[in-house]
C-alpha cells in the first residue's frame, strides 16, 4: 500500500468509526464528521507522493522509522482527525501537516 492510499485508508476508517458510533441528542455531529472525514479521504486520494504532506508525516515517523510502513499517526494527528466536525479537505490535511510541524508536546 503506498503512502498516499495508508493515509486515505486511515482517514476512511476514522470515518466510518464516526458512522458507527451512536450518541444520543448528538445533533448530527457524527454524521457530519464521517462525511467530512470520508471526503477528506477522497481527497488524500488524489494528492501526489511528492505532496509536503507526505514528506512531513514521514518527517514526524507516522510511516515508522523506514518511512514505508502504513500510517500509524501520532497523537497530535489523531486528535485533530477525531476532533474534525466538517470542511474543506485540504484545511484537515493543512492542519495536520502544521500540527506536525509544531514542537511535539
Amino acid at each position: 500500500m503506498s503512502r498516499i492510499e495508508s493515509l486515505a485508508e486511515y482517514l476512511r476508517a476514522e470515518g466510518r468509526r464516526k458512522l458507527d458510533r451512536v450518541e444520543v441528542r448528538d445533533g448530527g455531529r457524527n454524521a457530519r464528521s464521517a462525511l467530512a472525514l470520508l471526503d477528506a479521504a477522497i481527497h488524500a486520494r488524489s494528492l501526489g507522493d511528492d505532496d509536503p504532506l507526505i514528506a512531513v508525516l514521514v518527517g514526524a515517523g507516522c510511516f515508522g522509522p523506514s518511512g514505508r510502513e502504513e500510517l500509524r499517526p501520532d497523537e497530535r494527528v489523531t486528535r485533530i482527525v477525531r476532533s474534525w466536525e466538517s470542511g474543506d479537505p485540504q484545511e484537515l490535511l493543512t492542519r495536520i501537516g502544521l500540527a506536525l510541524q509544531e514542537a511535539p508536546v
